[in-house]
Order: structure tokens, then C-alpha cells, then sequence
């Protein structure tokens, strides 16, 4: 199988209007064959600065891929990188927790002698 993709695979790239799929040339492809070595779905995040040059480099050149008319690559996958825009953190604001007082000595020795009166 890898042989097949190191011959004329294509990486599929996720992106906000769906699935594109481009064509890497050959040290391109076996560069990407083994980045895709463990996993077939990596999220851009952890992709490497030059990994992210040599996508946005095939994304530039427009080597994109037609699909297929049953809309599936006629070509081998060699790996999905996830292009997802970054997500936003919700803030939520810190409350303020009321001030506890101490507890005083007369309370204290009350609650005490409660305990005493059970246990016994």
C-alpha cells in the first residue's frame, strides 16, 4: 500500500468549505508518507512550522485533485490534515466567594462539647 502511495498519493485537507485533496510530488509525497506514519488524521496545530510551509506551498500552487464521480479520490489518501479555524475560549469571570469568619471561642467549645455528647 505505501508503495502505491508513494507513487501517486494525495493528502486530503480539511478545510471550512469541505475536503480538498491535493497532489505532492514524489519526495513531496514520501516526505508526507512519513509524517503520516502513525496517524492517518493529524490537526494542523501539531504540525511542524516547515510540515505547515510545505501544505500552505501545495495550497498556493493550487495542486488540487478532481474527485471522482462517486466523490471519493481515485488516487491513495496519504494522510487528512484537519484545517480548522481556532476555536475561541469562553471567559468566564471569577466570582467573588464571600469572606468566612472564624469561628468564635465560645462557639467553639459549644460545638465541642456536642461532639463529646455523641460520641459518648
Amino acid at each position: 500500500m505505501w508503495i502505491e502511495k508513494l507513487r501517486d498519493g494525495i493528502v486530503e485537507v480539511d478545510t471550512p468549505i469541505g475536503r480538498r485533496y491535493v497532489q505532492p510530488n514524489f519526495a513531496q509525497r514520501a516526505y508526507l508518507i512519513w509524517t503520516f506514519r502513525n496517524f492517518f488524521s493529524l490537526p494542523q496545530q501539531v504540525l511542524r512550522p516547515w510540515q505547515l510551509r510545505l501544505i500552505d506551498r501545495l495550497w498556493s500552487e493550487n495542486r488540487f485533485v478532481p474527485l471522482s464521480a462517486a466523490g471519493a479520490p481515485d488516487k491513495p489518501v496519504i494522510g487528512k490534515i484537519e484545517r480548522r479555524a481556532p476555536v475561541r475560549a469562553e471567559v468566564v469571570p471569577i466570582r467573588e466567594l464571600p469572606i468566612r469568619k472564624p469561628v468564635s471561642g465560645s462557639n467553639a467549645a459549644a460545638a465541642e462539647h456536642g461532639r463529646e455528647a455523641v460520641s459518648a
